[in-house]
């Protein structure tokens, strides 16, 4: 007996068989075939195969259909005589035919997903084999079956079998093999039929066999972990493994283990050939999957069906593949994610990786205008500077565990307290003044944030100033209603604002360009520390391509900052947004330890210091 090293993760309870020549099942063995009658224009013959030490065959020999699987009839013995007389054909998988877009394989149900897979894929097929989907293990273990053999997994349910029927009456097979307690099934006559009604175990052992296999692994645990760990058996043909026998449970998305198994699958595969991107929740649709890539040469990986984009071990092996074939969703995958194919497969990930940027790390920024230190800290100091100095403000916001992300937030647009050459009070910086900046935060790795203080113009009119730099992945939006003022309005004597109708507008055109050039999720900040700063805030749209960001900016003494936070993160709208929060050096008293920071409820994903 050897020992294997398991790729990845702890494989509990696992037995290893290593070597030695375990003998192909016999066709046929250990269940009874039965006699039924469908009609007078059928004479149905059905042959039972079952011996201690020995083998029967089914053979038909009058008509052309023969009924097998779970029928009340009667067992008739025969000789162990098998007659194929069907040719084998040109079963060579259906092209591929790459589109602009994804195919949706929508049936979500096992029965019918695997009707549409073997159609999609199998022109015909020498073996097939036939499941019941009550138990998940042995949908694994007929998954593997399947892909030895080189023919579909079809999954039989209960009611009506017609589809399935035509079905494996279309794949024309030489011989159909029925795992577990199948229903009824009318096969052509000259078809073969094998009977396995065992335990997954016992099921194994058949797969294990006509692998050739080196390798049998059993796995104590099931489900959705089991299945990533065997899709990669499925796909290569190495080894068999076995998991625990078990229905399919309701599946959480949140959930620990399953977020591990995405991680697990793409962690372990190099994609290539056709891309199927199955949803974790759905096991025996990747099961599937699995079979009809390994036919037709592709790669199944698991995803989030809310978002492909959230997975980081996902995106990470996606760029710099080669392009799929194909690219086919299977699964309960949410319609509107057809967009984030192009994120996935484009190299433009965001600083640390990933396409998502919350949850799971924290922006910590220096705010100002590069040209003067009275706008904040970014005005201090040149861009390699500041650089160094973001990452060492950002380094103490570590302390809970998350990832920190450095940054720049710069104020793009100033708002002017007296009129401008072209009378929005507000003064813009080039491109050409940003760009070393927006260099450096290249370079270096850091987060760059555009903040808008538009004056008596409007927010889109800015934002489209800067298209050319939030092109890039790494460069964000922020709009400061405080300087949005209404026509003969005047900074510093009125406290400006904005409705969320023109907030949407700029959300609108903002994610069309995430959408369009196949971006990372970018970033929209909303300052705020007033609530008539933001009108109907419960109205502003948050689209998946942008994180929609609500930033507590307000000065002063800290309990009142405090109160601050609290009120705006207790409207009934507050679970809507991600939150900020900012530092002031001189205008706080004090200023607020990142310790104080990370005490906030809700947790600030964002900080910034001024």
């Amino acid at each position: 007996m050897g020992e294997v090293q398991e790729p990845y993760g702890a494989i509990t309870a696992m037995e290893v068989l290593l070597g030695g020549d375990i003998p192909r099942l016999t066709p046929f063995a250990r269940y009874p075939f039965v006699m039924s009658r469908r009609d007078v224009r059928y004479l149905v013959v059905m042959v039972v195969a079952i011996a201690a030490a020995g083998c029967t065959v089914l053979e038909a020999d009058l008509e052309t259909m023969v009924t097998v699987g779970s029928a009340e009839t009667i067992a008739t013995p025969v000789p162990p005589t098998i007659t194929s007389i069907l040719p084998t054909g040109d079963c060579s998988p259906i092209p591929s035919v790459a589109g602009p877009a994804p195919v949706r394989i929508e049936p979500l149900a096992p029965t019918q997903a695997s009707l549409s897979v073997s159609q999609a894929v199998f022109p015909c097929a020498d073996q097939v084999v036939v499941t019941a989907g009550n138990d998940l293990g042995l949908v694994a273990v007929s998954a593997q079956l399947a892909a030895a053999l080189g023919g579909p997994l079809l999954v039989a349910g209960q009611g009506d079998q017609a589809s399935l029927e035509a079905e494996i009456e279309r794949l024309a097979p030489r011989n159909v093999t029925l795992v577990g307690e199948v229903p009824s099934l009318v096969v052509p006559s000259e078809t073969g039929v094998e009977v396995l009604d065992g335990s997954p175990e016992e099921v194994a052992d058949r797969a294990y066999a006509a692998l050739q296999a080196d390798i049998r692994v059993g796995l104590a645990s099931g489900g959705v972990p089991a299945v990533a760990r065997i899709l990669d058996p499925i796909s290569t043909g190495r080894s068999v493994w076995v998991p625990a026998s078990g229905t399919v449970e309701a599946c959480d998305r949140d959930d620990e283990q399953i977020t591990k198994a995405i991680d697990r699958r793409a962690q372990t595969v190099e994609p290539r050939g056709d891309l199927w991107l199955v949803d974790a929740c759905s096991p025996e649709l990747a099961l599937i999957a699995a079979v009809a890539a390994r036919f037709a040469g592709g790669t199944v990986l698991l995803v989030d069906g809310r978002d492909l984009r959230t997975n980081r071990a996902l995106v990470d092996s996606l760029p710099g593949s080669s392009a799929p074939d194909r690219i086919v969703l299977l699964g309960n995958i949410a319609p509107d994610v057809d967009w984030q194919i192009g994120a996935l497969l484009a190299d433009n990930e965001l600083p640390g990786g990933g396409l998502i940027l919350f949850p799971g790390r924290r922006i910590v920024a220096l705010y100002g205008n590069p040209t003067t230190p009275a706008l904040g800290v970014m005005g201090e100091q040149g861009p390699d500077e500041a650089a160094e100095r973001a990452r060492e403000v950002a380094a103490p916001y570590a302390e809970d565990g998350i990832e920190i992300l450095p940054g720049f937030e710069i104020i793009a647009t100033v708002a002017s307290a007296s009129a401008t050459e072209d009378g929005d009070y507000s003064w813009e910086m080039s491109v050409d003044e940003l760009r070393p900046w927006v260099d450096v935060a290249a370079r270096e790795g850091l987060y760059l944030t555009l903040d808008l203080q538009p004056g008596r113009t409007d927010f889109l009119t800015q934002a489209k100033r800067y298209e050319e730099l939030l092109l890039l992945p790494y460069v964000g939006l922020a709009l400061d209603p405080e300087w949005r003022l209404k026509p003969n309005q005047v900074h510093l004597r009125q406290i400006g604002s904005v409705d969320a109708v023109e907030v949407n507008q700029v959300i609108d055109w903002l994610a069309g360009l995430v959408r369009e050039h196949d971006l990372p999720q970018k970033l929209l900040i909303l300052h705020q520390f007033r609530f008539s700063m933001i009108t109907n805030r419960e109205l502003i749209e948050t689209p998946p391509e942008l994180a929609v960001l609500v930033h507590v900016d307000g000065q002063g003494p800290i309990h009142t900052k405090y109160e601050t936070y609290g009120a705006l993160t207790g409207a009934a709208d507050a679970g809507r947004w991600w939150w900020g929060w900012k530092n002031f050096y001189d205008e706080d008293s004090p200023t607020p330890t990142p310790a104080q920071v990370l005490e906030l409820d809700p947790l600030p994903v964002y900080v910034s210091y001024q």
